[in-house]
């Protein structure tokens, strides 16, 4: 299953990629945004282009479709991507997880069939040699059907994880589709107040939108469900494994089953802390990309850049950049 659904990924990353290839124009040109004809006859890459399609409407209308705000707006490449990546998620979420579950039950069917066997001879056994012979073959059964239930419980913490990222992308998807409306309307470059976007940031992606990256907005919640959900998801495999541990070593288990519980314990709380490293570090990482946007707001403003007289003869460069 792992190479059929590194076939599908690759797959549809082909097909994402050749119909953004099909649909995308040759690279246009952006004019108006510095005043100096050298600079805006340059070309653009179509990221940031404005388009002839600028209905709200139907610009949210599409974001609700994978990439559709974005295949609408005529930012094929960029949708294309979405398409790809969103598409395989699904699958590997609603399809191959299903399948791996269903798997797992039929591997454990057979297993519990043979506990209730030795189940039924304990029964009717009452030879003490007997019945100590029984009872440990039984525990093999029942140890095996442990571990493939430890198995279903990391496969559903994974799910649940992609399930998040994949929300958090169509997430992403909608406000980026969103930001390119507002582009279209007209980049405003306008010095802006790195107080107040520093401010707004204390709330995640308001001081992105307050600079106008709502495709940075998209992807700072993008990752924040992504994280979030996984240290939620994670801190429930530790929990699982930990009431597993108390019953063992209760059972008296054997060192080798204690040190296996242990060992999932301490992966799955690394797993956890990193994701909470990693929240902490979006979030703060989050209020200085507000902070430096807000500052360099004004960066393409014609007044920062002229062509000055040079006291030794011609013509000199100057570019001013305000504090």
């Amino acid at each position: 299953m792992d190479l059929l659904l590194k076939w599908f990924v690759s797959v549809f990353f082909f097909l994402s990629m050749s119909i953004g290839l099909a649909f995308a124009d040759d690279t246009p040109l952006v004019q108006g945004k510095t005043g100096i004809e050298a600079l805006d006859t340059l070309a653009t890459h179509e990221w940031d282009v404005s388009t002839k399609r600028k209905s709200l409407p139907l610009t949210l209308l599409s974001g609700i479709l994978p990439g559709g705000a974005q295949i609408y707006s005529e930012h094929y490449v960029r949708g294309g991507f979405l398409i790809g990546i969103e598409l395989a998620l699904v699958y590997e979420v609603f399809i191959n997880k299903t399948f791996q579950q269903d798997r797992r039950f039929e591997l454990a069917r057979p297993l519990q069939d043979s506990v209730a066997f030795y189940n039924n001879l304990i029964r009717n056994t009452s030879d003490i040699e007997a019945l100590t012979s029984l009872h440990s073959k039984r525990s093999v059964f029942i140890n095996n059907i442990k571990r493939i239930s430890d198995k279903k419980m990391e496969e559903e913490d994974l799910r649940k994880a992609e399930l998040a990222w994949l929300v958090g992308l169509h997430v992403y998807g909608f406000i980026d589709g969103y930001g390119i409306w507002r582009n279209n309307r007209g980049r405003n470059f306008e010095q802006k107040s790195s107080k107040k976007a520093v401010l707004l940031a204390l709330i995640p992606g308001l001081g992105q939108m307050y600079n106008d990256e709502f495709g940075k907005a998209g992807l700072l919640y993008m990752g924040l469900i992504g994280a979030l959900t996984s240290i939620n998801t994670s801190q429930n495999v530790v929990e699982y494994y930990l009431e597993r541990r108390r019953v063992m070593t209760a059972e008296s288990a054997s060192s080798t089953e204690i040190d296996y519980l242990t060992e999932r314990i301490t992966y799955y709380r690394k797993n956890r802390n990193q994701y909470i490293w990693g929240a902490a570090l979006i979030y703060l990482y989050s209020i200085g990309d507000a902070f430096v946007d807000a500052m360099m707001s004004d960066f393409d403003n014609p007044v920062h850049f002229a062509l000055l007289p040079n006291f030794k003869g011609g013509l000199q460069a100057a570019f001013l950049l305000d504090f």
